[in-house]
């Protein structure tokens, strides 16, 4: 989405910043694995593939997506790439033509210990900042496979209520209605994110 990409978001814990074609060779290896496959529905795709899907990602109107980095390695280590503290990805898909309010929210963490509570950091900040304040959007939604139970304890714990489970495709809807306290809830677990210009390959660690 060209909405989002001269911004990145600087938390405690992770930095997003959009996902750019310096991001693709990582994500590829990462996409190799079988286990992240069946985790995320995804079918392997070669490296040529990948880069036009990172072009279709970064055109697209209808969605928007942030590399995760690790925060405390990209600040500790002046000089390090992006590609080197890449630790996942997270999405907000905007497809329901007949509801432009909802959001659809995917969260993928490839490369870090997925028990490290980061939960609140990466989802607050994309639907505070970026789907409420810019979007204009007061629902989110995430589609979870049934086995997935760190995922679904991650979007539980963010206030996330479960609306469906589809026994064809194996698995639960989860979401969140952003009422005036779930705004406040979003705002308060923001106020430490900066919002920062951000060009391909210029970010720089603070």
């Amino acid at each position: 989405m060209r909405l989002n990409q001269n911004t990145m978001l600087l938390g405690k814990k992770v930095v997003l910043v959009p996902y750019t074609s310096e991001h693709v060779p990582r994500y590829h290896e990462w996409m190799k694995s079988e286990e992240l496959q069946r985790l995320t529905a995804s079918e392997p795709l070669t490296l040529e593939q990948e880069y036009a899907m990172q072009r279709s990602w970064r055109e697209d109107a209808d969605k928007c997506t942030f590399i995760v980095l690790d925060a405390e390695k990209w600040q500790a280590q002046p000089g390090a790439t992006e590609e080197s503290c890449m630790v996942g990805d997270v999405n907000l898909f905007l497809t329901d033509l007949e509801d432009p309010t909802l959001g659809e929210i995917e969260v993928m963490i490839a490369a870090w210990d997925r028990r490290v509570g980061v939960g609140a950091s990466l989802l607050a900040p994309l639907s505070s900042l970026r789907g409420v304040a810019t979007l204009g959007l007061t629902k989110f939604e995430a589609k979870i496979g049934q086995g997935n139970e760190p995922s679904i304890r991650m979007f539980q714990k963010l206030h996330f209520e479960q609306v469906a489970v589809s026994s064809v495709f194996q698995e639960v809807t989860l979401r969140l209605t952003v009422s005036e306290s779930e705004h406040q809830w979003l705002l308060e677990q923001t106020s430490h994110v900066e919002e920062k210009p951000y060009r391909d390959g210029s970010a720089e660690p603070c």
